[in-house]
């Protein structure tokens, strides 16, 4: 039911996906008229993000695990590409991430993406942060850490300047018996480099 990504193909804005928290990818390539689903025979089908690059629509990125804070939220395994507008995807790592909350890939350069990982949920784990790959996913580093229990819930690149992006971390941990949101590692920041 949860719906939490929506990506439109900039060149082809009748292309559109969809992305649920436990339901999978949608794709529509007639404006939204019809939709089929395109994630089905992958390992989850919690999604955190979906990324069209600017510079080519057949490139989409999937972050898997849902970043919602429920106490029913399901978990990801990983990031997956496309290069042929989502048939097939493939994984490229980040599986012990858990959660993907946002995608952005540089308008010029679409071998490279920065993925913001917010973590698990019910646990501190070390993977939390930005990621970046420069090599279309081949191999990816981890350019922004806070701590074990604070990731990252929001990315946004510069259209204009492509080295500047703002980010809004977040610390969060769930328990069978309450939910602590927030706390010191939560912020905004901002790159220039």
């Amino acid at each position: 039911g949860r719906i939490d990504d929506i990506a439109v193909a900039e060149t082809n804005t009748s292309i559109i996906y969809v992305g649920f928290a436990t339901g999978g990818v949608w794709k529509s390539i007639n404006n939204g008229t019809t939709f089929q689903p395109i994630f089905d025979t992958y390992s989850t089908a919690s999604i955190g993000d979906l990324a069209v690059a600017p510079s080519d629509p057949n490139i989409v990125w999937v972050g898997t695990g849902e970043p919602n804070n429920r106490q029913s939220s399901s978990y990801g395994d990983g990031i997956y590409k496309s290069t042929d507008a989502g048939k097939p995807f493939k994984r490229m790592g980040l599986e012990t991430t858990q959660t993907i909350a946002r995608i952005v890939i540089d308008p010029k350069d679409p071998n490279t993406v920065y993925a913001a990982a917010l973590g698990h949920l019910f646990g501190a784990n070390k993977e939390r942060g930005i990621y970046k790959t420069t090599d279309g996913g081949a191999t990816w580093n981890n350019v922004k850490f806070i701590d074990e229990d604070t990731g990252f819930t929001d990315l946004v690149i510069d259209p204009s300047d492509s080295k500047t992006l703002y980010a809004a971390s977040y610390q969060r941990r769930r328990t069978n018996f309450g939910f602590n949101g927030g706390g010191p590692g939560s912020g905004l920041w901002k790159t220039i480099d």
